[in-house]
């Protein structure tokens, strides 16, 4: 399963193994269902909800890919 995890979501595969971490759930601190923090603080929240956990991952990983190509 982290095999397929990997090919699916490589970017966020990579945002966790070199940059950050990632929450998933709600939460009193915040009002998103999925975030991606590195050492400086939050780098991109998602919305409130969505309707499976893929497509919140899904989200993820197009932002977290836009991210680090403007970041270079």
């Amino acid at each position: 399963m982290a095999q397929e995890m990997d090919a699916t979501y490589s970017t966020v595969a990579r945002w966790v193994l070199e940059h950050g971490w990632i929450e998933i759930g709600q939460g009193d601190m915040s009002r998103s269902f999925i975030r991606a923090l590195d050492e400086g603080g939050l780098v991109w929240e998602g919305r409130a909800h969505y309707p499976t956990l893929d497509a919140a991952l899904q989200d993820l990983e197009t932002a977290l890919a836009a991210w680090m190509h403007e970041q270079g």
